[in-house]
């Protein structure tokens, strides 16, 4: 028997590895019980709608949201989900996943919301009318598609990050001091200040221009045809917002990179995909698929 169906059989099993052991699914109530597509030591996948199981998971329960819904762009993901929505149907539903996102979240927790910026900026100014705190705009710089006439030139994704009152976790990241690619010579002098800087690299800032696009195969799954994140991305997210042992979900699985980061990192993670689930349990239970390397230094 290979590795894959070793680790389906493990959906029978009970949530906690250990007696006494703690697991996330023991946060979501047992009407959704059935609904679990998979599940690891640390976590816990639901095949089924994000507003189905997003109630059933207790108040003030998760350390960190990190969220990547559908962009409304008309993209075929499967049957289940209607990537065409008129702007106030997508908008009406966003507001309803981000209003259970804010009842899970502890005080303290972050919330992540990576999209569009034509949607991000209505959707953060909703979450500013709910109490949420400002934190940062994160611009990952990414061309998104061709030169559109009329236009600037379309380049980055925005990611919201918003916190539930003061952040409880926020862990300082180092980036590598930049160096050009075929003489390895540092690009910057930094104002003739270099001797002065850390050595463990520069404060991180609020444009990541360092995401690597997925394109390799070895980065990403074959079962799963639309756009996948990028694990540098993720970890960064994770890594700044959780400490070990931390709780994170995802209400948009989709290819399963939050979870697989969330294995990786130690952190226990709760997840949700509508569509297909064979994605995620592909990049859980085998080797096939690798994380992108990442050379952050993460301090505290």
């Amino acid at each position: 028997m290979n590795n894959l169906a070793v680790n389906y059989l493990l959906l029978n099993e009970p949530p906690c590895v250990k007696t006494g052991a703690f697991h996330p699914l023991s946060l979501c109530s047992r009407d959704v019980a059935d609904l679990q597509a998979y599940k690891t030591p640390l976590g816990v996948v639901f095949n089924a709608d994000c507003l189905k199981v997003l109630p059933r998971i207790e108040d003030a329960s998760v350390d960190t949201i990190f969220a990547d819904p559908p962009f409304n762009l008309d993209k075929q993901y499967g049957k289940k989900v209607n990537d065409n929505l008129s702007e106030k149907a997508y908008l009406v539903w966003s507001k309803a996943w981000l209003k259970e996102c804010m009842r899970i979240l502890k005080p303290g927790g972050s919330l992540f919301v990576y999209n569009l910026p034509k949607w991000n900026i209505l959707l953060g100014a909703y979450l500013a009318g709910e109490g949420m705190l400002f934190r940062h705009w994160i611009a990952v710089n990414m061309k998104l598609s061709l030169p559109i006439q009329g236009r600037l030139y379309p380049s980055h994704y925005s990611l919201l990050y918003y916190t539930k009152g003061k952040p409880q976790t926020f862990r300082k990241i180092r980036t590598p001091i930049k160096v050009c690619r075929h003489c390895s010579k540092e690009l910057k002098d930094y104002g003739g200040h270099r001797d002065a800087m850390n050595p463990k690299g520069v404060n991180l800032t609020d444009v990541w221009d360092d995401i690597p696009p997925v394109r390799h195969r070895k980065f990403k799954s074959e079962k799963r045809t639309e756009n996948q994140l990028s694990t540098k991305l993720v970890n960064r997210v994770v890594q700044m917002s959780t400490h070990e042992g931390d709780i994170v979900l995802d209400p948009f699985g989709g290819s399963g990179t939050t979870f697989d980061v969330c294995e990786r990192s130690n952190r226990y993670w709760i997840g949700i995909e509508k569509e297909s689930c064979d994605a995620i349990v592909e990049r859980l239970s085998t080797p096939h698929i690798c994380p992108h390397e990442h050379d952050d230094f993460i301090e505290g």
